[in-house]
């Protein structure tokens, strides 16, 4: 089997983990070997359809040694952005109703501070103020830093925390 096998894959490392995969495969099939039948035959067989099983997977597969391609293709585990957005959503009910309104309007909705303002029926200066303190107050109850990198669950939120309008 070992000739086989190397006469295959070309290599003996290759080879013997090649005969060592049908061996296995053989023994926790031996139910369904027919007594009377070529033994021989029958694991020569199985080396050969597990050597092409092998090659048309790694025909798929794609080299990839210095993990560049895992990385691009490897995603931040979704619990991560659920987890954050229900600490935001704590904080958020914990700000007063004018700072919630300014946020919702300023943060998540991409009003203008003049638009803001006109709803809300105040100053625009007002706004301003209400709406840096908010934020303030925010990162504050969710314990973020200047230097924190936000990676909030969507657009709005990220707007909210960050004043910057939403995409």
């Amino acid at each position: 089997m070992r000739a086989f096998a190397t006469s295959l894959t070309r290599n003996a490392a290759a080879a013997d983990d090649l005969v060592q995969d049908a061996v296995v495969k053989a023994w926790s099939n031996m139910d369904k070997f027919q007594p009377g039948t070529n033994l021989r035959a029958w694991l020569f067989t199985i080396l050969r359809n597990t050597y092409y099983s092998l090659y048309r997977k790694r025909r798929r597969e794609v080299e990839d040694p210095d993990g560049v391609m895992a990385g691009k293709l490897s995603e931040k585990p979704a619990h991560d952005g659920h987890l954050a957005m229900a600490d935001f959503r704590v904080a958020f009910a914990k700000l007063t109703d004018e700072q919630r309104e300014v946020l919702v309007l300023i943060g998540a909705e991409g009003f203008s501070y003049e638009e803001a303002a006109v709803m809300c029926g105040c100053a625009v200066g007002t706004v301003k103020s209400r709406t840096n303190r908010a934020r303030k107050r925010l990162a504050e109850l969710m314990h973020i830093d200047d230097e924190d990198q936000l990676e909030m669950t969507d657009a709005a939120t990220l707007a909210v925390v960050m004043g910057k309008p939403a995409a």
